[in-house]
Protein backbone atom coordinates (compact mmCIF):
# COMPACT_ATOMS: atom_id res chain seq x y z
CA UNK A 1 0.00 0.00 0.00
CA UNK A 2 0.96 3.46 -0.65
CA UNK A 3 3.41 5.83 2.10
CA UNK A 4 2.13 8.77 3.24
CA UNK A 5 4.72 11.60 2.85
CA UNK A 6 5.39 14.85 4.13
CA UNK A 7 7.87 17.82 4.22
CA UNK A 8 9.86 17.28 7.34
CA UNK A 9 9.66 21.24 9.02
CA UNK A 10 12.96 22.76 10.79
CA UNK A 11 12.76 21.23 14.03
CA UNK A 12 13.30 24.88 15.37
CA UNK A 13 10.22 25.83 13.99
CA UNK A 14 7.98 23.33 15.36
CA UNK A 15 5.42 24.26 18.23
CA UNK A 16 3.60 21.06 19.58
CA UNK A 17 1.01 22.70 20.66
CA UNK A 18 0.16 24.74 17.24
CA UNK A 19 -3.28 23.80 15.41
CA UNK A 20 -1.58 22.87 11.85
CA UNK A 21 0.61 20.27 14.22
CA UNK A 22 -2.59 18.62 15.98
CA UNK A 23 -4.46 18.32 12.63
CA UNK A 24 -1.16 16.59 11.57
CA UNK A 25 1.42 15.71 13.83
CA UNK A 26 3.74 13.06 12.47
CA UNK A 27 6.21 15.31 10.15
CA UNK A 28 6.88 17.23 13.55
CA UNK A 29 7.39 13.99 15.08
CA UNK A 30 9.67 12.20 12.90
CA UNK A 31 11.68 16.12 12.76
CA UNK A 32 12.16 15.93 16.35
CA UNK A 33 12.40 12.02 17.49
CA UNK A 34 16.19 12.17 17.40
CA UNK A 35 16.26 15.09 19.81
CA UNK A 36 13.49 13.55 22.38
CA UNK A 37 12.17 13.96 25.11
CA UNK A 38 11.80 17.28 23.68
CA UNK A 39 10.55 20.33 25.90
CA UNK A 40 7.91 22.48 24.24
CA UNK A 41 5.06 25.17 26.02
CA UNK A 42 1.97 22.44 26.18
CA UNK A 43 -0.74 25.36 27.17
CA UNK A 44 1.03 28.81 25.96
CA UNK A 45 0.78 31.89 27.78
CA UNK A 46 -3.16 33.24 27.85
CA UNK A 47 -3.75 29.65 26.27
CA UNK A 48 -6.13 29.03 29.52
CA UNK A 49 -7.80 31.16 31.72
CA UNK A 50 -5.27 33.47 34.14
CA UNK A 51 -2.41 31.31 32.61
CA UNK A 52 0.11 34.29 32.40
CA UNK A 53 3.10 32.04 31.77
CA UNK A 54 3.06 28.81 29.21
CA UNK A 55 2.67 25.43 30.89
CA UNK A 56 5.90 23.71 29.38
CA UNK A 57 6.04 19.63 29.46
CA UNK A 58 8.68 17.23 27.53
CA UNK A 59 7.17 15.56 25.01
CA UNK A 60 8.26 11.35 24.43
CA UNK A 61 8.46 10.67 21.23
CA UNK A 62 10.15 7.41 21.47
CA UNK A 63 8.76 3.76 21.27
CA UNK A 64 11.24 2.84 23.85
CA UNK A 65 10.39 6.15 26.09
CA UNK A 66 6.91 5.46 25.77
CA UNK A 67 7.01 1.91 26.52
CA UNK A 68 9.54 2.23 29.52
CA UNK A 69 7.30 5.37 30.79
CA UNK A 70 4.16 3.40 31.03
CA UNK A 71 5.71 0.68 32.65
CA UNK A 72 7.04 3.00 35.43
CA UNK A 73 3.88 4.83 37.35
CA UNK A 74 6.11 5.48 40.38
CA UNK A 75 8.30 7.82 38.13
CA UNK A 76 6.00 9.04 36.16
CA UNK A 77 2.53 9.43 37.62
CA UNK A 78 -0.61 10.09 36.45
CA UNK A 79 -1.61 12.18 39.29
CA UNK A 80 -1.16 15.75 37.32
CA UNK A 81 -3.99 17.82 38.01
CA UNK A 82 -2.38 20.10 40.48
CA UNK A 83 0.13 20.73 38.50
CA UNK A 84 -2.13 21.64 35.27
CA UNK A 85 -5.08 22.97 37.24
CA UNK A 86 -7.01 23.27 34.03
CA UNK A 87 -7.77 19.76 34.23
CA UNK A 88 -10.71 18.13 35.57
CA UNK A 89 -9.53 15.33 37.92
CA UNK A 90 -10.94 11.97 36.10
CA UNK A 91 -11.19 8.61 38.33
CA UNK A 92 -8.30 5.94 37.14
CA UNK A 93 -6.96 8.84 34.25
CA UNK A 94 -5.53 10.54 36.92
CA UNK A 95 -4.99 8.00 40.13
CA UNK A 96 -1.41 6.17 40.58
CA UNK A 97 -0.80 2.69 42.29
CA UNK A 98 -1.82 1.55 45.24
CA UNK A 99 -5.41 4.61 45.00
CA UNK A 100 -5.24 2.93 40.78
CA UNK A 101 -5.51 -0.72 41.64
CA UNK A 102 -7.88 -0.36 44.28
CA UNK A 103 -10.04 1.56 42.31
CA UNK A 104 -9.73 -0.39 39.09
CA UNK A 105 -10.43 -3.52 41.12
CA UNK A 106 -14.05 -1.74 42.13
CA UNK A 107 -14.68 -0.32 38.86
CA UNK A 108 -13.75 -3.57 36.61
CA UNK A 109 -16.54 -5.14 38.89
CA UNK A 110 -19.39 -3.10 36.84
CA UNK A 111 -17.21 -2.49 33.69
CA UNK A 112 -17.58 -6.52 33.08
CA UNK A 113 -16.47 -8.29 29.72
CA UNK A 114 -20.22 -9.87 29.93
CA UNK A 115 -21.91 -6.48 30.62
CA UNK A 116 -20.15 -4.77 27.21
CA UNK A 117 -20.67 -8.62 25.06
CA UNK A 118 -24.32 -8.30 25.85
CA UNK A 119 -24.89 -4.91 24.19
CA UNK A 120 -22.99 -6.50 20.78
CA UNK A 121 -26.37 -7.12 19.16
CA UNK A 122 -28.11 -3.82 19.85
CA UNK A 123 -24.73 -1.80 18.58
CA UNK A 124 -24.97 -3.82 15.49
CA UNK A 125 -28.66 -2.42 15.20
CA UNK A 126 -28.11 0.73 16.06
CA UNK A 127 -25.13 1.31 13.29
CA UNK A 128 -27.32 -0.68 10.82
CA UNK A 129 -30.27 1.96 11.99
CA UNK A 130 -27.54 4.93 11.52
CA UNK A 131 -26.21 4.16 8.06
CA UNK A 132 -30.43 3.71 6.80
CA UNK A 133 -30.71 6.82 7.96
CA UNK A 134 -27.30 8.15 6.56
CA UNK A 135 -28.81 7.24 2.98
CA UNK A 136 -26.41 6.72 -0.28
CA UNK A 137 -24.57 9.95 -1.63
CA UNK A 138 -22.78 12.16 -0.28
CA UNK A 139 -22.42 12.33 3.97
CA UNK A 140 -20.27 13.91 6.67
CA UNK A 141 -19.65 10.66 8.43
CA UNK A 142 -18.58 11.97 11.50
CA UNK A 143 -22.10 13.61 11.54
CA UNK A 144 -24.05 10.75 10.74
CA UNK A 145 -22.25 8.27 12.06
CA UNK A 146 -18.53 8.05 13.53
CA UNK A 147 -20.25 10.52 16.58
CA UNK A 148 -23.31 9.46 17.59
CA UNK A 149 -22.62 5.37 17.64
CA UNK A 150 -20.46 5.39 20.61
CA UNK A 151 -22.37 8.30 21.86
CA UNK A 152 -25.45 6.36 22.01
CA UNK A 153 -23.34 3.60 23.56
CA UNK A 154 -22.15 4.81 25.99
CA UNK A 155 -25.19 6.77 26.87
CA UNK A 156 -27.17 3.21 27.24
CA UNK A 157 -24.10 1.62 29.06
CA UNK A 158 -25.02 4.63 31.54
CA UNK A 159 -28.47 3.92 31.80
CA UNK A 160 -28.98 7.06 30.16
CA UNK A 161 -31.44 8.14 27.18
CA UNK A 162 -29.51 7.87 24.33
CA UNK A 163 -31.16 10.76 22.45
CA UNK A 164 -29.56 13.24 24.80
CA UNK A 165 -26.33 12.44 23.04
CA UNK A 166 -25.71 15.74 21.72
CA UNK A 167 -25.44 17.10 25.57
CA UNK A 168 -22.96 14.82 26.23
CA UNK A 169 -20.71 15.79 23.11
CA UNK A 170 -21.07 19.32 24.42
CA UNK A 171 -19.79 18.44 27.94
CA UNK A 172 -16.99 15.99 26.22
CA UNK A 173 -16.02 18.51 24.39
CA UNK A 174 -15.36 21.43 27.68
CA UNK A 175 -13.29 18.61 29.00
CA UNK A 176 -11.04 17.63 26.16
CA UNK A 177 -10.78 21.17 25.08
CA UNK A 178 -9.59 23.20 27.40
CA UNK A 179 -7.56 25.82 25.64
CA UNK A 180 -9.85 26.29 22.87
CA UNK A 181 -13.06 26.89 24.80
CA UNK A 182 -13.59 30.13 26.77
CA UNK A 183 -13.26 29.66 30.97
CA UNK A 184 -16.82 30.65 32.09
CA UNK A 185 -18.61 28.82 29.18
CA UNK A 186 -16.07 25.30 30.41
CA UNK A 187 -17.00 25.97 33.80
CA UNK A 188 -20.35 26.08 32.91
CA UNK A 189 -20.46 23.07 30.75
CA UNK A 190 -18.53 20.99 33.79
CA UNK A 191 -20.99 22.47 36.20
CA UNK A 192 -23.85 21.29 34.39
CA UNK A 193 -22.21 17.62 33.71
CA UNK A 194 -21.03 17.13 37.36
CA UNK A 195 -24.65 18.00 38.57
CA UNK A 196 -26.26 15.54 36.56
CA UNK A 197 -23.94 12.52 36.99
CA UNK A 198 -24.44 12.85 41.52
CA UNK A 199 -28.00 13.34 40.54
CA UNK A 200 -27.65 9.95 38.52
CA UNK A 201 -25.80 8.13 41.30
CA UNK A 202 -28.34 9.62 44.01
CA UNK A 203 -31.15 8.26 41.71
CA UNK A 204 -29.56 4.81 41.32
CA UNK A 205 -28.81 4.76 45.36
CA UNK A 206 -32.46 5.20 46.08
CA UNK A 207 -33.52 2.54 42.98
CA UNK A 208 -30.92 0.74 41.05
CA UNK A 209 -32.22 -0.43 37.41
CA UNK A 210 -29.87 -2.37 36.29
CA UNK A 211 -27.10 -0.48 34.03
CA UNK A 212 -23.21 1.01 34.94
CA UNK A 213 -24.13 3.90 37.12
CA UNK A 214 -25.97 1.26 39.45
CA UNK A 215 -23.51 -0.83 39.13
CA UNK A 216 -21.11 1.51 40.03
CA UNK A 217 -23.13 2.56 43.36
CA UNK A 218 -23.41 -1.10 44.12
CA UNK A 219 -19.61 -1.96 43.68
CA UNK A 220 -18.11 -3.03 46.87
CA UNK A 221 -14.57 -4.69 47.66
CA UNK A 222 -13.27 -5.35 51.58
CA UNK A 223 -16.40 -3.43 52.27
CA UNK A 224 -15.57 0.06 50.35
CA UNK A 225 -17.18 1.68 47.78
CA UNK A 226 -16.87 4.08 45.64
CA UNK A 227 -17.71 7.54 47.00
CA UNK A 228 -20.03 10.57 45.01
CA UNK A 229 -17.24 12.48 43.66
CA UNK A 230 -14.69 8.93 42.80
CA UNK A 231 -17.70 7.50 40.70
CA UNK A 232 -18.89 10.70 39.12
CA UNK A 233 -14.74 11.30 38.06
CA UNK A 234 -15.13 7.39 36.30
CA UNK A 235 -18.53 8.69 34.62
CA UNK A 236 -16.66 11.89 33.26
CA UNK A 237 -13.93 9.56 32.16
CA UNK A 238 -16.08 7.16 30.64
CA UNK A 239 -18.11 9.32 28.41
CA UNK A 240 -14.88 11.48 27.36
CA UNK A 241 -13.08 8.36 26.73
CA UNK A 242 -15.50 6.49 25.67
CA UNK A 243 -17.07 8.10 22.75
CA UNK A 244 -14.28 10.58 22.14
CA UNK A 245 -11.64 7.83 21.60
CA UNK A 246 -13.79 5.42 19.58
CA UNK A 247 -14.88 8.13 17.22
CA UNK A 248 -12.18 9.31 16.31
CA UNK A 249 -11.19 5.54 15.81
CA UNK A 250 -14.15 5.11 13.42
CA UNK A 251 -13.44 8.02 11.50
CA UNK A 252 -9.85 7.77 11.12
CA UNK A 253 -10.58 4.52 10.15
CA UNK A 254 -12.67 5.73 7.28
CA UNK A 255 -10.89 8.35 5.98
CA UNK A 256 -7.99 5.73 5.39
CA UNK A 257 -10.25 3.38 3.62
CA UNK A 258 -12.07 5.85 1.73
CA UNK A 259 -8.45 6.71 0.06
CA UNK A 260 -7.70 2.53 -0.49
CA UNK A 261 -10.81 1.08 -2.44
CA UNK A 262 -8.78 -1.65 -3.03
CA UNK A 263 -8.86 -2.59 0.69
CA UNK A 264 -12.27 -1.70 1.38
CA UNK A 265 -12.96 -4.80 -1.59
CA UNK A 266 -10.83 -6.80 0.23
CA UNK A 267 -12.71 -6.28 3.39
CA UNK A 268 -15.91 -6.60 1.80
CA UNK A 269 -15.05 -10.00 0.29
CA UNK A 270 -12.92 -11.19 3.29
CA UNK A 271 -13.72 -10.27 6.60
CA UNK A 272 -10.93 -11.56 8.57
CA UNK A 273 -8.97 -8.35 7.52
CA UNK A 274 -11.90 -6.42 9.40
CA UNK A 275 -9.68 -7.01 12.86
CA UNK A 276 -6.09 -6.39 11.18
CA UNK A 277 -7.45 -3.02 9.67
CA UNK A 278 -8.58 -1.83 12.93
CA UNK A 279 -5.36 -2.83 14.55
CA UNK A 280 -2.82 -1.31 11.62
CA UNK A 281 -5.39 2.14 12.35
CA UNK A 282 -5.27 2.30 16.02
CA UNK A 283 -0.89 2.16 14.83
CA UNK A 284 -1.52 4.06 11.94
CA UNK A 285 -3.31 7.09 12.92
CA UNK A 286 -4.03 6.72 16.77
CA UNK A 287 -7.09 8.30 18.14
CA UNK A 288 -5.47 9.47 21.43
CA UNK A 289 -1.90 10.98 20.97
CA UNK A 290 -0.36 12.08 23.21
CA UNK A 291 -1.46 12.12 27.55
CA UNK A 292 -0.31 14.22 30.58
CA UNK A 293 2.64 12.51 33.40
CA UNK A 294 4.52 14.27 35.85
CA UNK A 295 7.96 13.01 36.97
CA UNK A 296 8.33 11.98 40.97
CA UNK A 297 12.02 12.19 41.29
CA UNK A 298 14.66 13.57 39.18
CA UNK A 299 14.96 10.79 35.70
CA UNK A 300 17.15 10.56 33.00
CA UNK A 301 15.53 9.76 29.61
CA UNK A 302 17.98 9.37 26.59
CA UNK A 303 20.27 11.23 28.26
CA UNK A 304 18.58 14.10 29.42
CA UNK A 305 17.53 15.00 33.45
CA UNK A 306 13.85 15.74 33.78
CA UNK A 307 13.49 17.69 36.56
CA UNK A 308 11.23 15.99 39.65
CA UNK A 309 7.53 17.97 39.81
CA UNK A 310 8.18 18.41 36.03
CA UNK A 311 5.20 17.59 32.81
CA UNK A 312 6.08 14.97 30.46
CA UNK A 313 3.84 13.78 27.38
CA UNK A 314 3.98 9.94 26.24
CA UNK A 315 3.49 10.35 23.34
CA UNK A 316 1.88 7.39 21.73
CA UNK A 317 0.69 8.57 18.23
CA UNK A 318 5.19 9.19 18.22
CA UNK A 319 5.95 5.88 19.71
CA UNK A 320 3.54 4.06 17.02
CA UNK A 321 5.58 5.39 13.91
CA UNK A 322 8.88 5.01 15.43
CA UNK A 323 10.98 3.69 12.35
CA UNK A 324 13.13 1.63 15.20
CA UNK A 325 10.17 -0.25 15.77
CA UNK A 326 7.89 0.22 12.86
CA UNK A 327 9.39 -0.55 8.91
CA UNK A 328 7.89 2.05 6.69
CA UNK A 329 5.97 3.85 9.77
CA UNK A 330 3.78 5.89 7.83
CA UNK A 331 2.20 3.31 5.20
CA UNK A 332 -0.95 1.54 6.35
CA UNK A 333 0.05 -2.34 5.81
CA UNK A 334 -1.69 -5.31 7.07
CA UNK A 335 1.12 -7.12 7.32
CA UNK A 336 3.50 -6.02 10.03
CA UNK A 337 5.20 -8.34 12.00
CA UNK A 338 3.50 -8.62 15.72
CA UNK A 339 5.06 -6.25 17.57
CA UNK A 340 2.18 -4.37 19.76
CA UNK A 341 0.95 -0.99 19.25
CA UNK A 342 0.93 1.44 22.17
CA UNK A 343 -2.52 3.29 21.37
CA UNK A 344 -4.27 2.04 24.39
CA UNK A 345 -0.91 2.55 26.34
CA UNK A 346 0.12 -0.26 28.56
CA UNK A 347 1.17 -1.53 32.10
CA UNK A 348 -0.73 -0.22 35.11
CA UNK A 349 -3.13 2.58 33.09
CA UNK A 350 -3.48 0.32 29.85
CA UNK A 351 -7.50 1.85 28.54
CA UNK A 352 -10.18 0.16 30.71
CA UNK A 353 -11.94 0.87 27.79
CA UNK A 354 -10.17 -0.91 24.79
CA UNK A 355 -12.22 -3.95 24.68
CA UNK A 356 -15.79 -2.00 24.21
CA UNK A 357 -14.05 0.16 21.82
CA UNK A 358 -12.48 -2.76 19.70
CA UNK A 359 -16.46 -4.33 19.42
CA UNK A 360 -17.89 -0.76 18.63
CA UNK A 361 -15.17 -0.07 16.08
CA UNK A 362 -15.67 -4.13 14.36
CA UNK A 363 -19.42 -3.48 14.15
CA UNK A 364 -19.10 -0.62 12.95
CA UNK A 365 -16.59 -1.33 9.94
CA UNK A 366 -18.72 -4.64 9.39
CA UNK A 367 -21.69 -2.20 9.06
CA UNK A 368 -20.12 -0.07 6.89
CA UNK A 369 -18.90 -2.99 4.34
CA UNK A 370 -22.50 -4.56 4.65
CA UNK A 371 -24.24 -1.47 3.79
CA UNK A 372 -21.93 0.60 1.32
CA UNK A 373 -20.52 -0.97 -2.07
CA UNK A 374 -17.58 1.38 -2.41
CA UNK A 375 -16.70 4.72 0.41
CA UNK A 376 -14.85 7.25 -1.31
CA UNK A 377 -14.17 10.68 -0.63
CA UNK A 378 -16.38 13.46 -0.85
CA UNK A 379 -15.95 17.15 -3.06
CA UNK A 380 -14.85 18.94 -0.05
CA UNK A 381 -11.85 18.32 2.09
CA UNK A 382 -12.58 16.49 5.07
CA UNK A 383 -11.44 19.24 8.48
CA UNK A 384 -9.23 17.87 11.13
CA UNK A 385 -9.59 18.86 14.84
CA UNK A 386 -7.65 21.17 15.87
CA UNK A 387 -9.80 22.10 19.37
CA UNK A 388 -8.18 19.74 21.60
CA UNK A 389 -3.81 18.86 22.11
CA UNK A 390 -4.54 14.86 22.72
CA UNK A 391 -6.77 13.53 19.93
CA UNK A 392 -6.35 13.05 16.26
CA UNK A 393 -9.40 13.25 14.42
CA UNK A 394 -12.08 14.89 12.16
CA UNK A 395 -14.60 17.59 12.91
CA UNK A 396 -16.08 16.61 9.53
CA UNK A 397 -15.26 13.99 7.03
CA UNK A 398 -17.47 14.73 3.72
CA UNK A 399 -17.50 11.06 1.81
CA UNK A 400 -19.73 9.53 -1.31
CA UNK A 401 -21.52 6.84 -0.28
CA UNK A 402 -22.54 4.17 -2.89
CA UNK A 403 -25.23 0.94 -1.80
CA UNK A 404 -24.77 -2.14 -3.75
CA UNK A 405 -26.62 -1.10 -7.40
CA UNK A 406 -27.06 2.20 -6.37
CA UNK A 407 -26.38 4.98 -9.47
CA UNK A 408 -23.53 7.29 -9.36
Amino acid sequence: METETAPSPSPEQIDLSAPSVIADPYPAYHALRGRSPVLYARVPAGGAAGLGEPIRAYALLRHAEVLAALRDPQTFSSNVTDKIRVLPRITLLHDDPPRHTHLRRLVSRSFTPRRIAELEPWIGRLAASLLEATGDGPSDLMGTFAMPLPMMVIATLLGIPAERYVQFRSWSESVMSYSRIPAEERASRGKAMVDFFAAELAARRRAPSGDLISALVEAEIDGARLDTPEAVGFCVGLLVAGNDTTTNLIGNMAHLLSERPELYRRAQQDRSLVEPIIEETLRHSSPVQRLLRVATRPVDVSGVTIPAGHLIDVVFGAANRDPAVFEAPDAFRLDRPPVEHLAFGQGTHFCIGAALARMETRIALNALLDCYESITPGEAPPLRQTRAIMPLGFESLPLVLRRSGARP
